[in-house]
């Protein structure tokens, strides 16, 4: 049984959040182990306020690329199908060849980091006509993005925004922008029992 996409609770943990529901859509519920959610958590929110408060300034890039490496061990050790790879600088974009959109095509999911207002993460999650599939983390009790990003209320298991590729590609610090390369980052999961491959099917070359 899969479970709904779920939201942060802070200003702070869009990190784990996107992490966590990155693995809630690629898999059943009933497959996830507990050491799997523990350590996202335990290794997420390492990045100190101004103030010297921990957590206050979220995820570092450096514990997502950890826990990447962590997910796609703990996949090759058996203990869940799960398999993941991590992206930063150039390679993070949204051509058609680029890693992340590989991902979308073979039922894959893209954890990245963008912006809104501050450095955030959100998940993708499929790509539809020149739209992305997002599931962003941060709930809004109000309409704050333009006309034509779409807000998705009916996709609880996938998404709830469907934005143009447009967006992302920008390198000013604007909503839902992949921002200068050298910040871009993205965490790519997989899910080996359903990720497509050439062997698996034509989907693959599509």
């Amino acid at each position: 049984m899969k479970n709904p996409l779920r939201y942060q609770i802070s200003e702070y943990d869009c990190g784990p959040t996107a992490l966590l529901d990155g693995i809630s859509y690629l898999f059943e519920r009933e497959q996830i182990p507990p050491e799997l959610i523990r350590n996202i958590m335990l290794y997420c929110l390492d990045c100190y306020s101004p103030e010297g408060e921990s957590g206050k300034s979220g995820t570092s890039c450096t514990a997502m690329m950890f826990l990447s490496n962590w997910l796609d061990g703990f996949g090759r050790a058996g203990q869940l199908p799960v398999s993941s790879g991590y992206l930063s600088g150039s390679q993070v974009h949204m051509g058609q060849n680029g890693g992340v959109c590989d991902a979308l095509r073979r039922k894959g999911a893209a954890v990245v980091r963008l912006f809104f207002d501050i450095p955030h993460y959100v998940l993708l999650t499929g790509i539809e006509g020149d739209s992305i599939r997002m599931f962003d983390p941060y709930y809004m009790d109000r309409a704050y993005a333009p006309a034509d990003v779409r807000m998705v209320e009916d996709a609880p298991f996938s998404h709830n925004r469907l934005v143009p590729v447009r967006y992302f590609e920008r390198e000013s610090e604007e909503l839902y922008s992949l921002g200068p390369m050298d910040g871009r980052e993205a965490v790519l999961l997989f899910n080996e029992a359903t990720k497509l491959t050439s062997e698996k099917t034509i989907e693959y070359f599509i």
